[in-house]
């Protein structure tokens, strides 16, 4: 951190507000990514599970991508908000620069965030259900080739495998996207900081 000795106009009193804006945007919009990557990809488990519930446990993987996005929002949110100093008997410390900085780290993690959520619920609902009908059709045709006297819980997915890591791939991808804001966040918060000395 380096020490600038200023006036008001590099360490304004309304600069920290830009440290709390950025922290709080931060955690809000990255949980609202990662509610919305949930909640897409919830309903798309529920769905396949009433027909295929032996694919569930497997399926989660959608659901806890989405919800790590949650936890890169609140790990920018912690740091940028630790480094928000309150005013001293002088004048504020906090820099505009500093402000400005934050505010961007924390916007980038958010939205990025945010974008992540919604790719990986999209992609989580539609991978789980076909991961899920696919199983379902293979056990049909093997209860047809059968006679019909296979039981009518699916146990062998046959190629529904192939299926299902195609759409952890896709989802890999798509979760990346939140993690790349979070290390821009990071490297953002750790070097672009000075304060004012008086």
């Amino acid at each position: 951190m380096t020490y600038v000795v200023a006036g008001n106009e590099t360490c304004p009193s309304w600069a920290p507000s830009l440290g709390f804006i950025g922290a709080g945007l931060c955690i809000i919009l990255a949980n609202w990514g990662a509610a919305w990557g949930t909640w897409k990809a919830g309903m798309g488990l529920c769905s396949m599970g009433v027909n295929h519930p032996g694919g569930i446990i497997k399926n989660l993987v959608a659901i806890i991508m989405a919800g790590v996005l949650g936890i890169y929002g609140l790990i920018v949110s912690i740091i940028i908000a630790s480094g928000i100093t309150e005013p001293t008997e002088y004048g504020n410390t906090y820099s505009q620069f500093t402000g400005w900085a934050h505010l961007a780290a924390g916007l980038c993690c958010g939205l990025t965030c945010l974008a992540a959520g919604g790719a990986t619920g999209v992609a989580g609902e539609i991978g789980i259900k076909a991961t899920g009908l696919r199983a379902e059709l293979n056990h049909a045709s093997q209860s047809r080739a059968m006679g019909g006297t296979a039981s009518k819980e699916v146990g062998d997915e046959g190629d529904a495998g192939k299926l299902y890591i195609g759409s952890v791939t896709i989802l890999s991808f798509s979760g990346a996207i939140g993690l790349y804001g979070f290390i821009i966040a990071l490297i953002i918060t750790s070097q672009s900081s000075y304060s004012c000395e008086y």
